[in-house]
């Protein structure tokens, strides 16, 4: 799972727990200026042969955490819960998106909606 904070002038996706593990990250700091979009993604394309895994964990259908290449993009993944899901689309940065599990995803989705307008 990943908290959401925002500092200044970026959004900050702290990665909790045993997820540290599984995605090889930590922490992620985005400038709100990077941000495209965000929004609500519960069913993420989790299952056999939807991209390639780079660095991290993958249990098909299960668990997805780390970086991946799908559909020309790189991808960082931390879901283990689709339902609570919420896809960040970015600019100029090293992923070309985030697909994230948290807490609230309309509360999160808000959040960063909100600091980037």
């Amino acid at each position: 799972m990943v908290e959401i904070s925002i500092e200044r002038d970026k959004v900050v996706f702290e990665v909790i727990g045993w997820d540290k593990l599984w995605s090889l990250k930590s922490r992620l700091e985005i400038p709100l200026a990077h941000i495209k979009r965000a929004e609500a993604d519960p069913e993420p394309a989790m299952g056999w042969f939807q991209g390639l895994g780079l660095a991290g964990t993958n249990m098909p259908n299960l668990f997805r955490a780390g970086t991946f290449y799908q559909q020309g993009r790189l991808v960082f993944w931390d879901v283990r819960h689709p339902e609570s899901t919420i896809a960040i689309d970015l600019e100029h940065e090293h992923y070309d998106r985030l697909i994230i599990e948290v807490a609230d995803p309309a509360a999160a989705v808000a959040l960063i909606q909100k600091a980037v307008s």
